[in-house]
């Protein structure tokens, strides 16, 4: 039997119905092409876990026909996750030079660096990768040399923005591709895949110019240091912090290992200018006038371990928070930080410091005068909101509308769900696996839901555990019960509780061996299941239970 014309399908693995760990997988017959491998940061809920990529079973069980990865910019929630795919399916990386050389150093601490294929993309880049045919075009953002996609398939032309903004100033001086734009939506494009971060926010982005106009105020006014936190990847902001610091003579140290790498990165490349003895090791600046020296670090999201948060906490290694000095938060916090960057703000007033937190951030993307405006230039047939949220897409899909999108052009999808086109028309198909995988440590997926419930009851009532020795001929104790509590009571207090504890174990151990109940299992439940509730009796708290037995 004749097999039928392949189809085009475009299925999002990570970034819909979400902030981070974008990735869409785009397939046509035997060919697929993946567009960002990114990773997101934990949310509050997933203790110890250090960071969390996309579930990638789909690509596995196709990894035959995964041709290559395309990369928009070099956020960590477009590369992040790329070591841990690559790991698994070894194909080329396509990438502007900015992009692959922060993607050089990720894969040298992963050991992959001379074993993953490399290939540089700008403006001007057609590429042919199986069925798909790939250009490159530039956007605007937070990272100098930030694009999107323009995949000609079998079926017609997608556009997939990466992430944007149209920024009429930027601070490399290259605007977005409008004129690229305008000539794909003239070709005609059958589907645009748009980032929707901003969807909700009326107007237009201001222009990153503003935050330097902000930031070189302070620079001249400030009566001690400036310690200024952004994130380690926006170029442009940390471009413009060493310009003011230049104009009003003072030098720069950087702290924070992911900074000092892209700096070091974007100069070496040449995204980042900087005059020589402009930069100064943050050993030097003790031996500073204050009103000489700014330091740039990260930190600008409260997180436990970077450098301003253990600045303020008095906790840092070379440098204290001491009054005069003046500290900026440029940047604003990504949902589900606001609690941290609170308390990191509250502790540097109480160490002294001048903290300003509003007004020295722009987003990185688009608001809805933009991204009308990229509906506009493309005029898509087919429309897919993705990068955000489940409520941003359903605003971005309602934008689409106003702009002349029918309603039933537009797909707001989950994670897994697959759009299929063919002859031009577009429907639905089966889902596919999609999710999350977690990573703690060098584990990848080792801890799932089993193992964060255990954590969560952990870190609600603590752990019991109970270690009893049994005769292996009569059955009867031994030894013990010893009951070891750990987060659940201070043992020296609770004396008579745990004694108390101890005697129903023998107790209940006794009468099971008494009626000839022997097998370990039963054991071990009966223990639980009678200490447990008597200890919720008693405290109105479940600890976890670990009953340990052992044979003699």
């Amino acid at each position: 039997m004749a097999r039928g014309k392949p189809k085009l399908s475009i299925i999002p693995l990570g970034g819909v119905g979400e902030i981070g760990k974008n990735m869409t997988a785009y397939r046509y017959g035997e060919d697929i092409i993946v567009v960002d491998a990114g990773l997101k940061f934990p949310e509050e809920e997933m203790l110890g876990i250090d960071a969390v990529i996309p579930d990638i079973a789909y690509l596995l069980e196709h990894r035959e026909k995964v041709r290559a990865i395309f990369l928009t910019h070099g956020h960590e929630d477009h590369i992040g996750g790329l070591p841990y795919v690559l790991k698994s399916i070894n194909v080329p990386v396509y990438g502007t030079r900015l992009t692959l050389g922060l993607v050089e150093n990720k894969l040298r601490e992963h050991g992959l660096l001379d074993s993953v294929k490399l290939v540089r993309m700008d403006g001007n880049s057609q590429v042919r990768v199986g069925a798909f045919e790939v250009s490159f075009f530039y956007n605007n953002h937070s990272i100098p040399d930030t694009g999107g996609f323009a995949i000609r398939t079998p079926e017609g032309l997608v556009v997939h923005t990466g992430d944007f903004k149209f920024d009429h100033t930027p601070v490399d001086g290259r605007p977005a591709d409008l004129h690229k734009l305008a000539a794909y939506g003239n070709e005609g494009v059958l589907a645009l895949v748009a980032d929707s971060t901003n969807a909700e926010r009326e107007g237009f982005t201001p222009s990153e110019r503003t935050v330097g106009k902000v930031i070189d105020d302070i620079v001249a006014q400030a009566p001690g240091r400036v310690i200024l936190a952004t994130f380690a990847s926006n170029i442009h902001r940390m471009q413009q912090v060493i310009e003011a610091a230049e104009r009003h003579g003072r030098k720069v140290a950087i702290v924070g290992r992911s900074m000092v790498n892209n700096i070091h990165i974007a100069v070496q490349l040449g995204y980042l200018h900087v005059r020589p003895g402009t930069m100064v090791d943050v050993e030097d600046i003790g031996k500073m006038a204050p009103e000489k020296v700014v330091v740039l670090c990260t930190g600008s999201q409260g997180e436990p371990m970077s450098a301003l948060t253990r600045m303020a906490r008095g906790a840092h290694r070379k440098i204290d928070i001491v009054p005069g000095d003046t500290v900026v938060l440029a940047s604003s916090p990504i949902p589900g930080n606001e609690k941290y960057v609170a308390r990191t703000i509250d502790q540097l007033f109480r160490a002294g410091a001048n903290v300003i937190y509003r007004g020295v951030h722009v987003s990185g993307h688009g608001s809805q005068e933009e991204l009308k405006l990229m509906l506009n230039l493309t005029r898509p047939k087919y429309f897919l909101p993705v990068h955000g949220e489940y409520r941003m897409q359903r605003t971005h899909a309602r934008l689409a509308q106003e702009v002349g999108v029918p309603e039933e052009n537009i797909f707001v999808l989950d994670l897994g769900d697959v759009v299929e086109f063919e002859n031009g028309n577009a429907r639905l198909g089966a889902k596919v696996t999609a999710g999350t995988v977690m990573i703690d440590g060098l584990g990848v997926g080792d801890v799932g839901n089993i193992v964060l419930r255990d954590r969560k009851l952990l870190s609600q009532d603590g752990i019991l555990v109970v270690v009893v020795t049994l005769s292996k001929e009569t059955g009867q104790v031994l030894s013990g019960p010893d009951i070891i509590s750990r987060g659940f009571v201070y043992v020296r207090e609770s004396e008579a509780l745990l004694d108390e504890a101890t005697r129903l174990v023998e107790s209940t151990l006794t009468r099971m061996v008494a009626d000839n109940i022997s097998e370990w299992s039963s054991l071990k439940t009966a223990v639980r299941d009678t200490l447990g509730r008597f200890l919720f009796d008693q405290t109105r708290r479940r600890p976890m239970i670990l009953p340990i037995i052992m044979e003699a």
